[in-house]
């Protein structure tokens, strides 16, 4: 399982993390532009990154789904990462986070696209949620975008957030 393609979009790829990756992790969460719209709100620490990739394989084995590690297909370079993993409230949670340098270039839009239409493909459940920070108007804009709906706020680690929810016939009619 360790390096295996999960699925491509036309630009991305969605590939299951290796051992001893938590320094990708680190580096891409090591800035507050990346975690600033987080739970914690600060760059996390190396012990965090190691500690979520552990859970990242914990989750796959588990539940057959987790965080990705996303690729550019041209260069192979990494971009960032992003997925669908079960969230403490049972319901599956997308969420995505890419470098600043990459910002802008659509990627968000289309590894969401990706994630969701992989994930009623597979018919994993029946739909999934998503949460933003009140001020990021940008993932906002791109979970409306590809069709999801908002639930209403949510507090998570006591932040308020903004849930949205997509179930697969809201998807269908996107399509």
């Amino acid at each position: 399982m360790s390096g295996e393609i999960i699925f491509e979009t036309p630009r991305l790829i969605a590939r299951m993390w290796g051992e001893g990756e938590a320094g990708l992790i680190h580096d891409l969460h090591s800035t507050i532009e990346t975690t600033r719209y987080m739970s914690g709100g600060a760059p996390w620490s190396r012990e965090k990154a190691e500690e979520r990739l552990r859970s990242y394989f914990a989750e796959q084995a588990r539940d057959g789904t987790t965080k990705y590690k996303i690729l550019g297909r041209e260069d192979g370079r990494y971009i960032g990462r992003a997925g669908i993993s079960l969230f403490h409230t049972g319901e599956y949670e997308m969420g995505y986070a890419f470098y600043s340098r990459e910002w802008g270039k659509g990627y968000a839009t289309e590894i969401a696209t990706g994630l969701a239409d992989w994930f009623f493909a597979r018919a994993i459940a029946p739909h999934f949620v998503a949460f933003t920070h009140p001020d990021n108007l940008a993932s906002q804009h791109i979970l409306k975008k590809i069709g999801m709906r908002e639930r209403g706020p949510i507090f998570i680690e006591n932040v308020q957030g903004v849930e949205f929810e997509m179930t697969a016939a809201m998807r269908q009619t996107v399509t």
